[in-house]
């Protein structure tokens, strides 16, 4: 069987951190007296951690020192962290494992490919780090989404080429990434807000292996 280079993104992929992310920007934009809905975190979606402080700031049209915007990153990622102490694998989101155990099982080089600073501590809280091969977090790029630096140095870590790498996103700006790199693009989510993306998907559970096994052989 061939090998292909297989990238997950993380939050929202293969967990749903999100909603915890969602908290701790709205505990910050309270504070700082700026509405922040669920519509507003879309925003978010597959951006980094300094890029959402300053989209946040732009919705209450807030000008910032870089001193309060280092205080608040802070302050927002120790708020995230206290909700990650209880993780487990019961937060891996529906037909993860058995896809991830399906690759494995095919010997198919496996790699994170997410924004997350925290991308280890989730891995390992929720039982799965042993799947990946490489890990390329927000501690390892320079560059956010769409820009696809991350997606390239996963493939670059598995020692595949780019044309053979798929990649696993729920975000338009990580779907572009892929496409931008030439790798397949998987859009894990709604369609109507994912339709670059090369397939779609709502969920893993809805992903037959016999799908899996053509990715690989292609």
């Amino acid at each position: 069987m061939r090998k292909k280079a297989f990238i997950f993104d993380l939050d929202g992929v293969i967990v749903d951190t999100a909603k915890y992310h969602f908290l701790a920007w709205q505990k910050i934009a309270q504070e700082l007296n700026i509405e922040f809905t669920l519509e507003h975190n879309e925003l978010l979606k597959g951006v980094s951690r300094v890029r959402s402080l300053d989209i946040i700031l732009e919705l209450g049209n807030i000008e910032a020192s870089q001193e309060d915007k280092n205080k608040w990153l802070v302050q927002k990622n120790e708020e995230y962290l206290t909700y990650l102490v209880d993780m487990d694998q019961s937060e891996l989101l529906p037909g993860v494992l058995p896809v991830l155990e399906f690759l494995k099982q095919n010997n198919q080089p496996i790699a994170l490919g997410s924004a997350s600073k925290n991308a280890r501590p989730i891995l390992e809280k929720t039982g799965i780090l042993h799947y990946f091969d490489a890990v390329v977090d927000g501690n390892d790029v320079t560059n956010a989404k769409p820009d696809p630096e991350v997606f390239l140095i996963a493939a670059q870590l598995l020692q595949i080429p780019a044309h053979d790498a798929i990649v696993f996103e729920d975000s338009v700006a990580g779907v572009q990434a892929a496409n931008i790199a030439k790798m397949t693009s998987i859009g894990i989510g709604d369609k109507k807000t994912l339709f670059e993306a090369q397939h779609i998907f709502t969920n893993f559970s809805q992903m037959e292996t016999s799908f899996i096994e053509e990715l690989i052989k292609k």
